[in-house]
């Protein structure tokens, strides 16, 4: 302790550091989590309910499922938020590839993802916000830009171009 009675600076530096790597981390596995739930909550949901062909009766058992678990559970299990989860675990079949992307991703970046049409469009999307780590906003942003579309025009104009000229065009020798 100084005189002052105040930790040293350094020390205060270090344990403030940590404390603040441990809420990055807890906060990061807790949406992780998160995340999975609600893709294993929309493929039971699918696999069980909606799969079948009893669409009338299938909507009737998620509504049902839905009124009970906002009682238990709160707004987050509505209808509309239960029908986002069979959304997604559609969009994104793949138990092993939400399992990875969830470690990066939060649940608001597959929401702006999900209403993408395209399966490779929300690969792309998803994909570049786990590389590039961007926040939801940047994701929006880049979406909105049709991002997605003018990287493709690139990659096709690339494919299109000869030899010799793709390899000055980036930047690798002949």
């Amino acid at each position: 302790m100084h005189a002052s009675g105040d930790a040293a600076p350094a020390l205060l530096n270090d344990v403030r550091q940590l404390i603040e790597q441990a809420r990055a981390h807890v906060a990061s596995a807790a949406n992780s989590a998160q995340t999975l739930l609600y893709w294993q909550v929309g493929e039971r949901i699918r696999r069980e309910v909606l799969g079948e062909a009893r669409a009338d009766y299938g909507e009737q058992i998620v509504s049902t499922l839905s009124t009970q678990l906002v009682q238990a559970y709160g707004q987050g299990f509505g209808l509309r938020s239960l029908r986002r989860m069979v959304q997604f675990s559609e969009a994104f079949p793949d138990a092993q590839m939400v399992a990875t992307l969830s470690r990066e991703l939060s649940w608001s970046h597959f929401i702006e993802i999900l209403p993408l049409k395209q399966p490779l469009e929300r690969e792309f999307y998803a994909e570049m916000c786990r590389i590039e780590r961007w926040s939801v906003r940047t994701l929006r942003e880049r979406i909105g830009s049709q991002l997605y579309l003018r990287s493709a025009s690139l990659a096709s104009a690339i494919a299109r171009m000869p030899a010799a000229a793709t390899a000055k065009f980036i930047g690798q020798p002949k």
